[in-house]
């Protein structure tokens, strides 16, 4: 019989003392956590919490890396992250890249960078299943808001022209911040991406299905519940009467969502066509 674990991640600021005085205060991102456990609860996951102060690289990772040493082939890990989102140079890319960035979760201490998030889910041994759920922005670092935006779908989305208070109200880490955090921690993450390229040279890809709460270009939703992103994503699953596969799925949360946040599907290494035909949360 398959075992389901999951992780749920929901940050609604983060430690000012590590981000240059910025708390990056948002409102929904427990709760988001908070629903994502009882959804994988009810399906059979055994889930753990992490919130605002607990979301620490430290914490995750060995949250991560427990599920690794547990899991094995036919079995399932749900991994969900409410938070900010936000993007660094990619000094490790090709050159045919110039312009490449590392995404990175805002968690609590630091930024996490995608390709460390993959990393440890090549941490699972072939055959598991991997899920992941972003509801996070994932809009460049050298992108304005009135750059992503026009003024009437800034009034759309987020009932506001100013691009300052949307800044405050979307799950992106503002652009001059990122700006500043990189430039003061700039070698520390050239280090990080070098370590990771190496390692893509002597490991596999790892293999799993992601579905993020917008575009790269597009910014997501915190809302006075649940983000935009992750209050659509429950409402298609309506507790529990959604019968598609994952496919089937992320349509239907792009179906009611507004144009300007298009959930974006990445399949990452060879999850394998099976999974991706099952209903999703199924253990």
């Amino acid at each position: 019989m398959a075992t389901g674990r999951s992780l749920h991640l929901g940050l609604n600021r983060v430690d000012a003392a590590k981000y240059g005085g910025w708390d990056g205060e948002l409102v929904a991102c427990e709760n988001d956590a908070h629903a994502m456990a009882r959804l994988a609860g009810d399906a059979g996951f055994d889930a753990t919490l992490l919130l605002t102060a607990e979301g620490t690289v430290r914490r995750m990772t060995a949250e991560l890396r427990k599920a690794a040493k547990a899991l094995k082939s036919g079995d399932i890990l749900l991994f969900t992250y409410s938070g900010h989102g936000g993007q660094i140079p990619d000094t490790a890319a090709s050159d045919e890249e110039p312009d490449a960035f590392d995404e990175t979760l805002v968690l609590y201490d630091r930024e996490f960078l995608d390709d460390e998030l993959h990393r440890e889910f090549a941490r699972f041994a072939e055959g598991v299943r991997i899920l992941a759920l972003l509801d996070c922005c994932h809009s460049g670092t050298g992108i304005e808001v009135r750059e992503v935006l026009s003024p009437e779908a800034m009034e759309e989305q987020f009932q506001t022209r100013d691009p300052g208070r949307i800044e405050h109200t979307a799950r992106l880490m503002p652009v001059v911040r990122q700006h500043e955090i990189y430039q003061r921690d700039k070698e520390f993450y050239q280090e990080i991406q070098r370590d990771l390229a190496a390692d893509k040279r002597r490991t596999r890809e790892a293999d799993a299905l992601l579905i993020s709460a917008c575009q790269d270009n597009q910014l997501a939703s915190d809302g006075e519940i649940n983000g935009k992103f992750t209050g659509t994503l429950l409402d298609v699953w309506n507790g529990g009467t959604f019968r598609g596969d994952h496919r089937a799925f992320h349509r239907d949360i792009v179906r009611n969502m507004p144009p300007t946040q298009s959930p974006n599907l990445h399949v990452s290494g060879r999850p394998g066509e099976a999974f991706l035909a099952q209903r999703p949360f199924t253990v």
